[in-house]
């Protein structure tokens, strides 16, 4: 299984003969190396319903048919604008043909702005637990810190853990070191810095406070064999 980076929070995994895109915010995304109109996805699995998360969904899915799983309110408004989308909500889990989703909770807002201004509700910010063939990838999405994370780690034997470090908007380098601690991960890499001035941070930094050895941070289009 080959898991890459791609700037912001678009995380790619290839396993299977199937391409699964996380939060393909690609256009408008200065850190990326994709390109929108090229990239390939037979799956987009989206944590909210943020702009630069939701991304280039609508794109990459009518040109690919890729399915979309998604928080129920997200999953509803895409559906009905003719995307294949499957809803689901924290807590649950579903098996599919690609591998395992399970949704955890993450403290943040989830709003789509549609080109005309209007501001769509889109439920509640998840996190993401990804299984395939026994490997565990968990993208926490946008979150803050908080105490249950702890829980997750315990209850999930986490291989691979993507978790945001901008500040601001998300939890900061500190608190994203506790959560790298309590997640207890195998390896850990920075998510959500450097895309806006806002949120700038030192993502190799971040990487050598992290427990000996489980901590990289990733340019875009690099990646990691699981």
């Amino acid at each position: 299984m080959k898991v890459s980076f791609h700037g912001h929070a678009v995380v790619k995994v290839e396993a299977n003969g199937k391409t699964i895109l996380i939060d393909p915010f690609i256009s408008g995304n200065g850190n990326t190396d994709l390109e929108a109109d090229k990239v390939e996805a037979d799956v987009i699995l989206l944590t909210h319903g943020h702009n630069d998360h939701v991304g280039d969904t609508f794109d990459i899915a009518e040109r690919c048919n890729s399915q979309v799983v998604a928080p129920f309110e997200l999953a509803t408004y895409l559906g009905n604008k003719g995307l294949n989308a499957h809803p689901m909500y924290i807590g649950g889990s579903h098996s599919f043909d690609f591998g395992t989703v399970k949704f955890t909770q993450a403290f943040h807002g989830s709003s789509y702005t549609e080109e005309d201004g209007t501001t769509i509700y889109t439920g509640m910010p998840t996190g993401i637990l990804l299984t395939i063939d026994g490997k565990t990838i968990y993208h926490l999405g946008d979150t803050g810190l908080f105490s249950d994370l702890k829980m997750i780690g315990e209850q999930n034997n986490i291989d691979l853990a993507f978790v945001p470090i901008g500040d601001n908007f998300t939890m900061g380098p500190e608190d994203a070191l506790m959560a790298a601690e309590w997640i207890n991960a195998k390896q850990v890499v920075p998510i959500h810095y450097n895309t806006f001035e806002l949120i700038e941070q030192n993502g190799k930094g971040f990487a050598e406070k992290v427990k000996p050895g489980k901590g990289r941070a990733l340019e875009p289009g690099e990646a990691i064999d699981l």
